[in-house]
C-alpha cells in the first residue's frame, strides 16, 4: 500500500505560516520594526510606496548580522530571542517565534542589507518566494535595510483581496502609532510615496502622544500612576469633558508591547459612569508593568491577546486609579474668604416684598407672517423642500404617489430584512387591499402627534403605527445626501469667517482622499498646511451645527469601513452629515412638519430602517391591542 502521509516542502509551509503572520503590508512593518527595536536600534525609518502594496522599506542603527546570521535569519524558527521552552514564560523581546522574516520572503521578493558596527563590509541578500537568489558582501551603513516588494507576487489569491492604497495606508499608520507609542526613547520616521507623514524625535511618553497626535489632545491628558505589588500603572486618561462618539485614542500597552484587551477597557469605563453621555468614549494611554512570568504572550500569531494570571485584581486597581485620577480633577476647592474687619452682609427676611415683572399681553400681530408658513424652520436645519405638501391632496392622488415598494418590497442597502421587517411592510400593504384601495394604509393628513417629543403617533390601516422621527429625519436626508453626492451640485453657503479645523496626519491622508465627494455634499475646504483645514462654505441647512465636529466624525467614519468600495465611503459621509443635521428628539413638531416628515420618509426606497439598520417605525396591530383588555 502507498503512503499518504508526506512532509510539506518548506515553501509551502511558509506560505501557510504567512497566512497568519503576514495579512497585508502593515503586518510586515509590525514584525520588521519590532526586530529592529529588539536590535536596539536609536533611529527607525519606515518608506512605503502605494500604501505598502509596492514596496516596504524599513532601515534601523541596530545592531546588524553577520553574514551567517542574516543568511539563517530567513530560515523558519531561527531567532536570537529564546532558546528553550521556558524563556516563553519570561519574555523580554517583541518577537520571540523565528517565523516573520521567512513568512514574509515565502509571499514577496525581500533584499536585506545589513552590517555590525565591528565588520568593515556588511551583506546584501536577496530572496524571492523563500528561495535565495542571490548573496554577496556589499558596501552599507551599521544596522540592517529590509526592501520588501511586490507582497503576496505568488499568491494571487490573497494580492487580490488587498484593499486601496488609503485603506492599506491607513492600516500602515495604525501598527505604525501603537509601536512609536510605547517606544518613545526611538527615534521614529514614515514616509509614504517619498512624502513624509511623521518624524517623532526621541521624546517623553507625554511629548510623543502630542507629536503623533496633535497640540490639542495636549489639554485633554490627565496623568495616571500606581504602583503595587501585582502591577505598575502609569500614563495619561482624557477629562471627562473630552469625551466624544467618534474618534477616541484608546491604548493599552504591557511590558512595552501593544495589547487589546476589553476586560480592562470596561475597568476605564467604568470610573467615567455617570461623567461622560452614553455612548462616548474618551482617550487613554496606558502602560501596564508586570513580571513577565504573570502573562502569557503566545496567544495569537499578531501578539496582541495577552492573558494574565492576575487579571480580576489588576482590573481594580486600575479602575481605582482612573477613579482617583479623575476624582483630582474634577475636585473643585472651596473659596474662603477673608471677612475679618469687613462689615456683615444682611441677610434679607423671609417677609420681604418683592417687586412683580410686569407683563405684556401677547399680541397675535406677526408682521413676517404669510399665508403658506414654511413646514420646517431654517433656525433648525430643515430643508425648504416641502411647499409640494401645502396643498389639499385627493385619496386618488395619495394612492398614486405611494412608493413604488408597496408592490414589492425590496431588501434595504444593508441587506437586513427580517421576517419582522416583511410583516410590517406586508401589514400595511394589506391594509390597503382590505379597503379596495380607497385609501392610504398611512393617512398621514389624520389626526397624530408626538410622544415625548421622540415618536410620532398614528393610526394605520389595522392598527397605530408609531415612528421614530429622528431616525425618520435621517433616512430621508440620507438619501438627499447620497443623491447630491452622484449629482455633485449641492448648493454651499459661504462663510463669512471662514472656520479652521485641525486634523490628525493620519487623518489628513483619508481626508484627502474623501475631498471630491466631501465637497459634492457642500462644503468648501482649502487646505492650509499641517493639518490645517479652512472651511470656506458649508451645505445649506447645516446652521448650527458643530462643523469642526461633523468634518471629524465624517473621517472617522470613512476610516471604519472594512472595505474600500467607493459606494461604502460615500455612504458613510452622507449617513454621518445626516445623523448631525437630522431633527434631535425632544423638539416640537407642528402638525405640518410631521405630516411632512411623513411623506418623505415614504417616499423613500427603504423607509422601514435607517442606512445602518435600525428600526424607524413600528405598527402595533389592533389585535396586539386587544389582548392587552
Amino acid at each position: 500500500m502507498n503512503d499518504i502521509i508526506h512532509l510539506l516542502p518548506d515553501s509551502v509551509a511558509n506560505q501557510i505560516a504567512a497566512g497568519e503572520v503576514v495579512q497585508r503590508p502593515s503586518s510586515i512593518i509590525k514584525e520588521m520594526v519590532e526586530n529592529s527595536i529588539d536590535a536596539d536600534a536609536t533611529s527607525v525609518k519606515v518608506l512605503v510606496t502605494d500604501g505598502g502594496k509596492t514596496t516596504v522599506q524599513v532601515i534601523d542603527d541596530g545592531k546588524g548580522m553577520s553574514e551567517t546570521d542574516a543568511r539563517l535569519s530567513f530560515e523558519r524558527h531561527a531567532t536570537s530571542k529564546i532558546q528553550k521552552a521556558s524563556d516563553l514564560f519570561c519574555l523580554t523581546t517583541m518577537g520571540f517565534r523565528g517565523e516573520a522574516l521567512a513568512s514574509i520572503a515565502a509571499v514577496a521578493q525581500v533584499e536585506l542589507k545589513t552590517r555590525r558596527k565591528e565588520d568593515e563590509l556588511g551583506t546584501m541578500i536577496q530572496v524571492a518566494g523563500s528561495k535565495i537568489e542571490k548573496q554577496e558582501p556589499v558596501a552599507c551603513p551599521a544596522g540592517s535595510n529590509f526592501l520588501v516588494q511586490n507582497l503576496f507576487f505568488n499568491v494571487p489569491a490573497r494580492r487580490k483581496f488587498l484593499k486601496s492604497n488609503q485603506t492599506e495606508l491607513t492600516n500602515v499608520v495604525a501598527d505604525f502609532q501603537r509601536i512609536v507609542l510605547v517606544h518613545p526613547e526611538i527615534s521614529f520616521s514614515l514616509y509614504n510615496n517619498g512624502v513624509e507623514m511623521f518624524h517623532l524625535p526621541a521624546a517623553s511618553v507625554r511629548q510623543r502622544i502630542i507629536d503623533v497626535f496633535g497640540k490639542k489632545i495636549n489639554a485633554e491628558l490627565l496623568p495616571i500612576e500606581v504602583e503595587t505589588s501585582l502591577v505598575s500603572i502609569s500614563g495619561y486618561v482624557g477629562k471627562p469633558d473630552s469625551s466624544k462618539k467618534k474618534g477616541a485614542h484608546q491604548y493599552f500597552f504591557v511590558n512595552g508591547r501593544y495589547m487589546r484587551h476589553p476586560y480592562f477597557h470596561s475597568a476605564v469605563m467604568k470610573a467615567y459612569e455617570n461623567l461622560i453621555p452614553m455612548g462616548e468614549h474618551v482617550s487613554y494611554f496606558i502602560y501596564f508593568a508586570v513580571d513577565a512570568s504573570t502573562i502569557d504572550v503566545n496567544v495569537h500569531p499578531t501578539k496582541t491577546e495577552i492573558k494574565f494570571d492576575n487579571e480580576q485584581p489588576i482590573w481594580q486597581v486600575l479602575s481605582a486609579a482612573v477613579r482617583e485620577t479623575i476624582g483630582q480633577f474634577c475636585n473643585v476647592p472651596l473659596i474662603d474668604f477673608d471677612v475679618e474687619g469687613k462689615p456683615d452682609i444682611p441677610v434679607m427676611g423671609t417677609n420681604t416684598s418683592i417687586p412683580h415683572q410686569p407683563k405684556l399681553a401677547p399680541s397675535s400681530y406677526n408682521p413676517f407672517k404669510t399665508e403658506s408658513p414654511q413646514p420646517y424652520s431654517q433656525s433648525n436645519g430643515w430643508e425648504k423642500l416641502f411647499d409640494k405638501y401645502s396643498a389639499p391632496v385627493s385619496k386618488d392622488e395619495e394612492i398614486e404617489s405611494l412608493p413604488a415598494q408597496m408592490n414589492s418590497w425590496e431588501p434595504t442597502e444593508n441587506g437586513n430584512d427580517t421576517a419582522e421587517d416583511n410583516h410590517l411592510q406586508g401589514s400595511i400593504w394589506n391594509g390597503v387591499m382590505e379597503k379596495g384601495g380607497n385609501s392610504t394604509p398611512f393617512d398621514v393628513t389624520v389626526q397624530k402627534f408626538q410622544y415625548k417629543g421622540r415618536y410620532i403617533v398614528l393610526p394605520s390601516a389595522n392598527g397605530i403605527m408609531v415612528v421614530n422621527q429622528h431616525r425618520a429625519h435621517v433616512r430621508v436626508l440620507f438619501d438627499q445626501n447620497m443623491q447630491c453626492i452622484k449629482s455633485g451640485n449641492r448648493p454651499s453657503q459661504k462663510e463669512l469667517f471662514p472656520i479652521v479645523a485641525q486634523f490628525e496626519k493620519a487623518d489628513c491622508v483619508v481626508l484627502e482622499d474623501l475631498m471630491e465627494d466631501i465637497c459634492s455634499l457642500g462644503f468648501d475646504l482649502s487646505n492650509l498646511g499641517g493639518g490645517a483645514y479652512s472651511v470656506n462654505g458649508i451645505p445649506v441647512g447645516l446652521e448650527g451645527i458643530d462643523i469642526n465636529t461633523l468634518l471629524h466624525d465624517m473621517v472617522v467614519s470613512a476610516k471604519e469601513l472594512t472595505n474600500d468600495i467607493r459606494r461604502d465611503a460615500q455612504e458613510a459621509l452622507a449617513l454621518t452629515m445626516a445623523e448631525n443635521a437630522a431633527i434631535v428628539y425632544g423638539q416640537v413638531l407642528s402638525s405640518m412638519e410631521m405630516e411632512c416628515l411623513l411623506r418623505d420618509l415614504f417616499a423613500t426606497k427603504t423607509p422601514l430602517r435607517t442606512p445602518d439598520g435600525k428600526l424607524i417605525y413600528t405598527i402595533i396591530e389592533d389585535k396586539s391591542l386587544n389582548e392587552l383588555f
